[in-house]
């Protein structure tokens, strides 16, 4: 009576796994695509055109911020930050 109860639940553990092993994760669901082959295209081109495009790993992709300030600007600033270091709450340890 033991080995046919072992038999009866090794069975209906090998059932279950098989049937289990029939269930895709996650479930497929169909693509459906919104833009033309045309729209793609053209998509490609502008990211070629500005640049935008990885290439081998280079991810992220960062690119420079334009400034509207001259260099003597930058350096102005520079020189006044440093002296208003000792103003700062947050000037070291």
């Amino acid at each position: 009576m033991n080995i046919k109860n072992i038999t009866v639940a090794a069975a209906l553990l090998v059932a279950a796994g098989a049937a289990l092993a029939e269930a895709p994760y996650p479930p497929e669901t169909a693509f459906v695509s919104t833009q033309t082959r045309a729209d793609v295209k053209a998509e490609l081109q502008r990211a070629r055109a500005n640049g935008e495009l990885a290439v081998r790993n280079e991810y992220p992709i960062v690119r420079q911020a334009s400034s509207h300030l001259s260099r003597q600007q930058v350096e102005n600033e520079v020189q006044q930050a440093s002296s208003n270091k000792a103003d700062s709450l947050y000037n070291g340890a």
